[in-house]
């Protein structure tokens, strides 16, 4: 876990931007505070910043590697842990004689590289953006693992290409690309509607990301060259009565296996657990690796919004020490402009917020933790899940009547019962799924945005997911387009931007690759059953998981919001920032205090558009205005970019 950041130049010119690379890394040295480095030639400059996890005394980047007869060849830097890098390496001497001069992971990667080119990208098992130079070729080779757990920024102009593992470093190198800092109209209004920006957007018009599961490769003056490795095709398997209990051990031993990998390291491995199945499966099989282990939690005073209670009766059933952090809504007030400059884009998931804290807390003891992260999107956990199968009955109708029954919906009065359920039973899967979250309907959108534009909707986001996925059923769909989206773009954003602010190291052992090859077999009853979600892991994890957790509902770590924004503990400090926020170009405020009003008054529940808008405009203050300040612990670090 690592920061990275490099630039390709057209002109030969690296040595004289050496000096602003190692500047611009130094605003993620939360990122890697153990040891900064720099390595330039003619044509590129790298700059890293290290969170020694493995190999501590060695491994450090920028890595030189080569073959036995051009040692220094490739120069890597690399963000992430490889947790098969041990095969990787016996396979390569095994098959080449390949000769490693650390005891580390990154070596794994370069050396595969050298052998098996890109398909090495195949092989690795484990989170991962990195960059490859080959000194010999003068080829840039940089790659993100399938999922996305880890980041990569991308700017490119005819100077040349930066990349790097945060946004605000990339921002600090805008100017030597002969690039502007504006903002992306389009990526704003898809990040109103889904309460992140989707991939490959940011929210300045000339950067953006790596998609994940690609890789591309460069040369100097050449844009770069995108290929997708990673597109799940989802081979469904049928269970039958004979086969069932080996399907779902089979699912129980891939887990072992996972965790056990991701427990490789030379510091101590912490785990964080919530009151939910995932996290504490992942503790109960890290606790056979680490009989110490410690796991953490958090949670909130108000009653409702806290799985401290189970969490710590998780702990207690496994035999893990326990410690508990519980937020105030002053702490989390305060906290806030922190972890918008954190996060590089603001994420409106409240959920962020005491992961935030709980993070603070487990780097006190441990440098790594493990997470249940992934479970959801892989094995089908989330309720919305459900949906195909309540509107089965209007998949029968003829197009007319299904529009028709729209039409009568639009007539029902809101709240009347039944109203919601003809409406989404009038549309396609493509038209009401959009993922997990949405903040505003089309209505509200057109009101609180002043650039509204009916072609950039979240259909143009969707839309090619879908396509990948034609031909699966109706949750397996919803499912894929979550791993592109969702995923990637809210649960995984918020896992690596939070925890690296903390020099913390998350890992995410459902996220793995052999998880997700047992896992995308699944037929969709595996998934969506007996009133159930995610109902082959649950079968999986029966030995594995107490029993009072096993079909617990899913919580995650709750937040208060709602309550907060109508009472004392925010309606005023909400007020002052709408009223106070220099976004009137951008959003509608008259509006967005309107929707406060009705919130406060309890006629609406508006808390996670409210939240949309206020996160947004903290980011907007912090980062294009400078008329908000975040306390950041390191002073040197610029946080108006």
């Amino acid at each position: 876990m690592c920061g990275l950041l490099g630039m390709l130049t057209s002109d030969a010119s690296a040595g004289s931007t050496a000096e602003l690379i190692a500047s611009a890394a130094h605003c993620m040295r939360h990122r890697g505070p153990d040891e900064p480095g720099t390595w330039n030639d003619d044509d590129i400059v790298l700059g890293f910043n290290r969170l020694s996890i493995i190999d501590i005394e060695h491994s450090h980047q920028p890595l030189r590697w080569g073959p036995a007869d051009n040692p220094d060849r490739y120069a890597l830097v690399f963000n992430g842990e490889i947790y098969n890098y041990l095969e990787i390496r016996e396979e390569l001497a095994r098959e080449f004689g390949t000769q490693f001069r650390t005891e580390g992971d990154g070596e794994s990667i370069v050396a595969g590289f050298h052998h098996w080119g890109p398909e090495v990208v195949r092989k690795l098992r484990g989170m991962f953006a990195f960059a490859v130079w080959d000194t010999q070729t003068r080829e840039l080779f940089l790659a993100r693992d399938r999922f996305g757990i880890k980041p990569l920024f991308l700017a490119t102009s005819a100077a040349g290409t930066a990349f790097g593992s945060e946004k605000k470093s990339l921002l600090e190198v805008l100017d030597r690309l002969g690039l502007g800092h504006e903002l992306d109209d389009r990526a704003i209004e898809h990040y109103t509607v889904l309460q992140y920006v989707p991939e490959p957007e940011t929210l300045h018009a000339n950067i953006t990301r790596l998609e994940s599961g690609c890789y591309a490769t460069l040369r100097p003056g050449l844009a770069p060259t995108v290929t997708r490795y990673f597109d799940p095709k989802f081979p469904v398997r049928p269970f039958t009565p004979d086969t069932a209990q080996k399907r779902y051990d089979e699912i129980a031993d891939v887990l072992r296996d996972s965790v056990a990998k991701h427990m490789r390291a030379d510091v101590t491995v912490g785990s964080f657990l919530s009151g939910g199945i995932d996290s504490t499966a992942i503790a109960a099989l890290a606790i056979q690796h680490n009989p110490d282990l410690i796991t953490f939690t958090t949670g909130f005073e108000r009653d409702g919004y806290s799985e401290v209670d189970v969490a710590a009766e998780s702990a207690a059933a496994i035999g893990a020490r326990h410690i508990v952090k519980v937020v105030s809504p002053r702490e989390f007030i305060d906290a806030l402009p922190q972890i918008i400059w954190y996060l590089d884009d603001p994420v409106a998931d409240p959920a962020l917020v005491p992961l935030y804290f709980v993070a603070a807390e487990a780097r006190k003891h441990v440098k790594v933790v493990l997470s249940g992260e992934g479970a959801d999107e892989l094995f089908g956990g989330y309720t919305i899940y459900k949906e195909p199968l309540s509107l089965k009955s209007f998949d029968k109708l003829p197009g007319g009547l299904r529009r028709l029954a729209g039409k009568v919906s639009d007539r029902i009065p809101e709240g009347t019962r039944g109203k919601s359920l003809l409406h989404r039973g009038s549309l396609s899967l493509e038209e009401r799924y959009y993922g997990n979250a949405r903040s505003f309907d089309d209505a509200r959108l057109r009101a609180v945005l002043r650039n509204f534009r009916d072609d950039w909707m979240h259909q143009d986001v969707t839309a090619p997911i879908y396509r990948m996925s034609e031909g699966l059923d109706p949750v397996t769909r919803m499912q894929h387009l979550d791993l592109f989206t969702w995923l990637r773009g809210d649960i995984l954003v918020k896992a690596d931007k939070i925890n690296m602010a903390h020099s913390l190291e998350l890992r995410v052992p459902f996220l793995d690759k052999e998880v997700f090859d047992i896992a995308e077999q699944l037929p969709f009853d595996e998934k969506i059953s007996h009133d159930t979600t995610k109902y082959a892991l649950r079968k999986a994890l029966e030995q594995i998981v107490p029993p009072h957790v096993l079909h617990r509902r899913k919580l995650g770590f709750p937040v208060p919001l709602r309550h907060w924004l109508a009472g004392t503990e925010m309606y005023d400090w909400a007020r002052e920032l709408i009223a106070t926020s220099d976004t009137d170009h951008i959003f509608n405020k008259a509006f967005t205090l309107q929707m406060l009003e009705e919130h406060r008054a309890g006629s609406v529940d508006n808390s996670r558009r409210i939240w949309t808008v206020i996160c947004f405009m903290l980011w907007y203050g912090i980062f294009v205005d400078g008329t908000i300040v975040p306390a950041i612990e390191d002073h040197d670090y610029p946080v108006r970019l």
